[in-house]
């Protein structure tokens, strides 16, 4: 079989599933990205880069399509070179978002495309305006039903759609969720699992922290409000006077994947130093930045609480593999956390605003004789049973033979 994947940053999400098939006697994989260092054994990866000028002269609700076409134009672009070689895909899978997969289809018709539909944008009831602090504009209902240009686009162009929660899938209008499943690109639970002798050495101090410490943890690919490092922040100066012996732990870059970037100039890191810092011992607050992916399991591991803070969005993988170390986690009770989360079985659940019900849940699992340990366990059987990583590279091998095979899932359920 032939498989040709497209993503900006090679591999993105679909890591799991790429190292799979590549794996498989007969397969070869194909992988069209944006230029990066990541390799991958018998992987052929395809650079591709949009032509970008030093001025878009559009409507600036009209930028993101105009980007999209350019990332579909270069992508576009190379399939044809693969076309020119003699190589037809028996699948196509790529993410739509930036426009990746919005031509594909006039290059191999044929071709079965597979599109990765992660978010919907909308004006009320998800991310935009959920935190007054950094409020909607008045415009922002125009530009971000604009911004949904290349998901509708990309939507025609495809066979069929893919995200990674139902809350994604459930954002989309009905007749758009009717060609998208819901399927998660699993977490490898045999790496992220439980170390009861699993400890951490800080460079700063030599200080050695272990699960018998008070560990406080909170990982995020950046530190920035979609993911609640603000509100960490704020709840820090109230942590500490509770507990005098905990460590927190802090993972994560000073950059900004999602949402408005703060000042130039400045991170959110400073901007929040600034405002609370005069109230926080520092000595006990471990900034890491980010680490790879064995030293983030080890903070995991020696997690006493692990601290989870999101806006209603895009699930982190970081979440369910938190979940898979076995931590007692502590999240806020937005969309899609609680599609995995349920209170006092798996976790503990606290608005994402009140820095009084974090500081009171994490004190909840600290003064547990035990750190709660059934719920850890629990939190560990769900990862394992939802998101096991062989389980998922099962459902994601049918999912594509049915869709090679020209069966959609809504016609499978159906029989």
């Amino acid at each position: 079989m032939i498989y040709l994947f497209i993503h900006q940053n090679f591999p993105g999400q679909y890591q799991h599933l790429v190292r799979h098939l590549a794996d498989q006697p007969g397969n070869t994989v194909y992988f069209i990205s944006q230029p990066n260092a990541n390799y991958m054994r018998g992987v052929h990866t395809l650079a591709y880069l949009p032509d970008k000028p030093e001025k878009i002269i559009c409507h600036p609700f009209s930028i993101d399509l105009d980007l999209g076409v350019r990332a579909g134009m270069a992508v576009a672009q190379q399939c044809q070179n693969l076309k020119s070689k003699g190589v037809t895909p028996d699948i196509i899978i790529g993410h739509s978002g930036w426009g990746e997969t919005l031509f594909v289809k006039d290059i191999f018709p044929d071709v079965p495309l597979l599109a990765y539909f992660e978010f919907y944008y909308r004006a009320a009831g998800v991310d935009v305006g959920f935190d007054l602090e950094y409020g909607a504009l008045p415009s922002d209902p125009f530009m971000l039903r604009a911004r949904n240009a290349v998901n509708h686009i990309a939507f025609d162009a495809a066979d069929w759609g893919h995200t990674a929660t139902q809350w994604q899938r459930s954002i989309y209008p009905p007749a758009m969720q009717a060609r998208i499943t819901a399927i998660h690109e699993g977490v490898d639970t045999n790496r992220a699992r439980p170390d009861p002798s699993a400890w951490l050495e800080m460079a700063r101090g030599h200080l050695r922290l272990t699960a018998a410490d008070e560990v406080i943890t909170f990982v995020a690919r950046n530190l920035e409000p979609y993911r609640g490092f603000h509100v960490l922040m704020r709840a820090l100066p109230e942590l500490q006077r509770r507990r005098p012996k905990a460590h927190v732990i802090i993972v994560g870059g000073d950059d900004v994947s999602y949402g408005r970037r703060p000042p130039p100039g400045q991170t959110y890191r400073q901007l929040m130093v600034k405002e609370v810092g005069h109230r926080i011992d520092f000595s006990r607050v471990h900034f890491l930045g980010q680490i790879d992916h064995a030293s983030y399991i080890n903070v995991l591991q020696v997690s006493s609480v692990h601290l989870y803070l999101t806006y209603p969005f895009v699930l982190s993988w970081s979440f369910i593999e938190a979940m898979a170390a076995g931590c007692a986690i502590v999240a806020s009770d937005t969309p899609p956390v609680m599609e995995v989360l349920k209170d006092g079985v798996n976790g503990l659940a606290v608005d994402f605003f009140s820095i009084e019900q974090i500081c009171d849940r994490i004190d909840q699992i600290l003064d547990s004789p035990d750190r709660m340990a059934e719920m850890r366990a629990a939190a560990r059987a769900t990862a394992v049973a939802g998101y096991e990583l062989s389980d998922a590279l099962t459902r994601w091998r049918r999912l594509i033979d049915e869709i090679i095979a020209g069966r959609s899932p809504m016609q499978i359920a159906a029989e």
